[in-house]
């Protein structure tokens, strides 16, 4: 089958599971309607995330949990009072077509705010047409590489302070001491990898290997017959979706997992299933802000409530997917906008928010930090385990360490 046809049949299911959802179809953009109104009319929030494409296993979950908080909003009597107005965007996983798309969002939908982006070319390809040319606050949910400081724009998932600092001296711990970063071509791997290197020097382990490959690789053997010669402990892997399924299969069936080798993604999380094998997963760690086996009731609660809003869904609510980012930047936001007394303008929003912290989220509370446009959280070390996440290590209210 064609990668044309293939997109075109998800795109007919994605578009079915949001009609179901009760989401009306437009030329492009999807419209989900308050169940009431008020005079002042609705509080518009736009999200543009990837329905479709190479990374719409993280895009789906996003516009499912926007979903679940607006409505919990909605049924709680709005923002002071107002309902809020969800409005959607497919990105496609692809940065031509999503700039067109964002730019709908602005100036035919007039949204108050927009959520969204998943890859770092994506946030890079967006922001200008939203906050320079479109004068309207963004809020960006992913886990990302850093240094963003645009003005009026807000980063809402954890950075690579928050992931670097916990994970890397806690795998040296563990007796791995050779690192091998097999890496995506572009922004969010070269950066990090920065910060991951220098991490792994400063706590006694070598990189002995780096290398970047095209988003669409297959074919890795080459670079794993290095990884087997060199004697690599661990493989901090930062390959996406769909170059990454070749190169996890390759690694495995290579013998490294079996011969004591491990490895560890920083964005892989209960979705990863969808593009790594249970067999290729098992043993892995990963770094993030919420895990499903976190011990915190709020975040169990709202885990609940999204599996009964979505039961029949395979996008699990999730971190690396960006979910816990897309919560945590709608209940900012509601937030920003109480503190304004409804003041809905760029300008006033942002101010507000610099002054918003919050004692319940997913994995924990959080804060902004004031002057830095980024959020201080919780982060859990866990490691895949027979399908699932296990916490080995909790800290709390970690700072971005970004901007500042």
């Amino acid at each position: 089958m064609s990668n044309k046809s293939l997109n075109r049949r998800k795109f007919i299911k994605s578009s079915l599971a949001l009609s179901l959802a009760g989401w009306i179809g437009g030329s492009s953009t999807w419209l989900l309607k308050p169940k009431w109104a008020h005079a002042a009319g609705p509080i518009k929030i736009g999200v543009a995330t990837d329905i479709t494409g190479a990374i719409a296993f993280a895009g789906n979950p996003n516009w499912q949990t926007a979903q679940l908080v607006v409505e919990q909003i909605n049924k709680s009597g709005g923002i002071l009072g107002r309902p809020v107005e969800l409005f959607l965007e497919d990105t496609a996983s692809d940065p031509g077509i999503a700039v067109g798309n964002v730019r709908r969002l602005i100036q035919q939908e007039n949204v108050d705010v927009v959520i969204g982006g998943i890859t770092s070319a994506m946030r890079e390809a967006i922001k200008n047409p939203i906050v320079k040319r479109g004068k309207t606050l963004y809020l960006y949910p992913q886990l990302y590489e850093g240094q963003e400081c645009t003005e009026h724009l807000y980063c809402t998932g954890p950075t690579p302070y928050q992931q670097i600092s916990e994970l890397i001296p806690f795998l040296v711990k563990k007796g791995n001491k050779r690192f091998a970063m097999p890496s995506a071509n572009y922004l969010w791997p070269q950066l990090l990898n920065k910060w991951t290197r220098k991490s792994i020097e400063e706590n006694g382990g070598e990189v002995v290997l780096e290398e970047y490959f095209p988003l669409d690789q297959m074919e890795y053997s080459a670079t794993i017959g290095k990884i087997k010669k060199e004697k690599v402990d661990h493989v901090f892997n930062t390959i996406i979706p769909p170059g990454l399924s070749g190169f996890t299969k390759q690694l495995y069936e290579s013998g490294f997992q079996t011969n004591g080798g491990t490895q560890s993604c920083v964005y892989w999380d209960e979705n990863t299933p969808f593009y790594v094998a249970p067999e290729e997963l098992e043993g892995a760690y990963s770094c993030l802000d919420f895990f499903h086996n976190v011990n915190d009731a709020y975040g169990q609660k709202l885990l609940a409530d999204y599996n009964n809003m979505w039961k029949d869904t395979n996008h699990q609510f999730t971190a690396g997917s960006a979910a816990t980012g897309m919560y945590r930047a709608i209940r900012l936001y509601e937030q920003a906008v109480i503190a304004t007394n409804g003041d809905l303008k760029r300008e006033a929003v942002s101010s507000a928010l610099e002054n918003i912290s919050l004692p319940d989220g997913p994995g924990g509370g959080y804060s902004v930090v004031p002057g830095t446009g980024h959020i201080s959280m919780n982060m859990y070390i866990a490691q895949a385990q027979e399908g699932k996440w296990n916490i080995l290590s909790e800290s709390k209210s970690v700072a971005p360490n970004e901007c500042a």
